[in-house]
């Protein structure tokens, strides 16, 4: 990194920000994916196949269309951009503050709010009146989320592992600091867990394979520390996607976690554990990895709120990334004021990680503060959502602009499409890159990582540079509009069916039905930018009584978590008081404060 650029209004400023350049292209629309679905036992042979033969991978690669980017006239010229890392910069006199907590208790849905989920909050209260504590509460989850028992609870396939001795300890020490009057602030005592991808002290990790990838130094990731210290008690690690490599959550080695609105959908992936057990109400927030959606797609599927990162900002050190310019951690919440208070407390900079000690302190919340309210909109982008995800994303849009004040511009952002192109193929290139060899792993990984690593180092220079020219678009845009949080759905379809229950054993090879589900989220990833996921209705199902949870996205500039959760805020409104009949709860829904207040 760089160059230090401001934007034309002097503020804010950038560590490493892109020259702002509009790239005019017309909209092409893509050819149909060529992909065939394989399930069952054939996908056991045909990955067999695949990842031994040189030949029929190299065919396979050519079909993905990934090598279309060479000989693309718009990236002559163009300088690769391999980091997308673009950090704020406070300005001399900002002083740093703690989150207004009492801001974030004043924005939790009203408590006759219909189909209201329990917040960090009403776990705080509930604590400091002594109507409960943390033991109690702790002492109602474990029987549900234990897979270590004779009888497991339906809950229990989210979670990978739970240290019973290290939770209760935990809970012990916060219902002291309780009893004493000394609470340690608004998450002491609240349950959260982890997705398995990071390092936490006296747990496994696995990344989802059948592989022992536990740190020899047995630590906990900053992230998640922060979390510990501020006295949240983590309930251990949730289950993902193998490797994060798609976008169901679909696990032969640990188990699939079903949708809690529907079981006959997919909780999505690959922080599908994590979407599961916020999206059931077991915790108020969990910790999500995204390197391709996999905070947003979990999020929109289970019906909650999903917040995607500024690259580099939030430091899992010393885990390393899976995908090291696309990945990045964030908070998945019940409420928009528990991912305000997770984001904010994970999101301290890290000394000890070079680019997350750049970053300034979060900015609190300021409610009085004037602020842009600015959409905008790629329409011809945007209407390539299936029907009923257009209709219930355009009237919170049309609730935005009516009734709060928001106005939209139309935008247009170049090739979208052999974009999302160059973002599958680096991440492919990243992951695979770290496990050349597939042996052990589910057929659908070997098929994708034996494909993968097929790219050509002329593959790979195409898209960064490819990434340079969005990002620097995108910059062009902020230019013209600051503040604007650009709006999409956060995927075109309305979940993931569950199409073959022999799906769930063997796994399934869904390459059309993957490369669809990200094609609004892959954006944020590739360039850097933050973007949050919004409940903002419910769509009917393919199968089953229960409805499907459907989102709305959206991606701010670079650093702007703090209008992107204003943002949020909105549209939290609209879910709660706008949409007709409110917000609902998931089939899977579990009073915990209730059934803690039984025991």
């Amino acid at each position: 990194m760089s160059n230090l650029q401001e934007h034309t209004n002097a503020k804010p400023k950038f560590y490493n920000y892109p020259t702002p350049k509009y790239t005019e292209h017309p909209y092409q629309s893509p050819e149909d994916p060529k992909n065939p679905v394989v399930r069952g036992p054939a996908l056991n042979y045909a990955a067999s196949i695949i990842s031994s033969v040189t030949a029929v991978q190299t065919y396979l690669w050519n079909n993905t269309g990934f090598n279309r980017l060479q000989g693309k006239p718009e990236l002559d010229n163009v300088v690769p951009r391999y980091d997308p890392t673009v950090i704020p910069i406070e300005e001399e006199d900002a002083a740093s503050a703690p989150l207004d907590t009492e801001a974030c208790t004043n924005r939790v849905p009203s408590r006759d709010s219909a189909g209201r989920f329990y917040s960090v909050y009403d776990y705080h209260e509930a604590y400091k009146s002594h109507k409960l504590t943390p033991t109690a509460v702790v002492e109602a989850l474990l029987p549900l989320i234990r897979r270590d028992v004779q009888s497991p609870s339906k809950h229990s396939i989210a979670w990978l592992e739970t240290r019973v001795d290290l939770v209760q300890k935990a809970a012990e020490a916060s219902t002291q600091r309780y009893k004493d009057g000394k609470p340690l602030g608004v998450l002491d005592g609240v349950p959260v867990a982890v997705k398995d991808e990071v390092d936490m002290k006296g747990y496994k990790k696995t990344l989802g394979t059948k592989r022992d990838l536990t740190s020899k130094d047995d630590v906990t990731s900053f992230c998640v520390t922060k979390w510990e210290e501020a006295g949240a008690i983590n309930l251990g690690k949730l289950t993902m996607h193998e490797l994060g490599l798609d976008t169901t959550n679909n696990n032969p080695n640990h188990g699939t976690p079903l949708n809690p609105y529907n079981p006959h959908y997919y909780t999505g992936g690959s922080s599908g554990g994590s979407g599961y057990a916020v999206g059931a109400g077991l915790i108020p927030f969990a910790l999500g990895a995204d390197a391709g959606g996999s905070i947003r797609i979990p999020s929109n599927y289970c019906g909650i709120f999903g917040l995607k990162t500024s690259h580099g900002r939030v430091s899992g050190a010393p885990t390393p990334s899976l995908a090291s310019t696309t990945d990045v951690l964030g908070p998945m919440a019940a409420n928009m004021a528990d991912l305000a208070i997770a984001y904010h407390t994970m999101a301290q900079p890290d000394p000890s990680n070079p680019t997350s000690a750049l970053f300034p302190t979060p900015k609190p919340l300021s409610l009085s503060t004037p602020r842009k309210k600015v959409l905008g909109i790629y329409k011809t982008w945007f209407d390539r959502a299936d029907a009923p995800v257009r209709a219930l994303c355009q009237s919170a849009i049309d609730h935005l602009t009516g009734k709060l004040g928001y106005e939209v511009v139309d935008i247009s952002i170049p090739l979208i499409h052999e974009g999302q192109s160059a973002h599958a193929l680096t991440v492919l290139s990243e992951i695979g890159s770290s496990f050349p060899d597939v042996t052990g792993l589910t057929a659908p990984n070997k098929v994708l990582i034996s494909v993968g690593l097929r790219a050509q180092s002329a593959d790979f220079l195409a898209a960064q540079k490819l990434r340079h020219i969005l990002m620097q678009h995108l910059a062009a845009l902020w230019q013209t509009h600051p503040g604007m949080v650009i709006v999409t759905p956060v995927t075109p379809n309305a979940g993931w069916h569950i199409a073959a229950q022999g799906d769930l054993k063997y796994g399934v090879s869904d390459g059309n039905m993957s490369i669809r589900s990200m094609e609004y989220v892959w954006m944020a990833n590739f360039t850097g930018c933050p973007a949050l996921s919004c409940p903002v209705g419910y769509a009917d199902a393919k199968e089953g009584e229960g409805k499907i949870p459907v989102g709305l996205m959206g991606m701010g500039e670079w650093g702007s978590e703090a209008n992107l959760i204003e943002w949020g805020f909105d549209g939290e409104a609209w879910l709660n008081n706008g949409l007709e009949g409110g917000r609902k709860r998931s089939e899977a829904w579990v009073d915990v404060l209730g059934l803690a207040g039984e025991k």
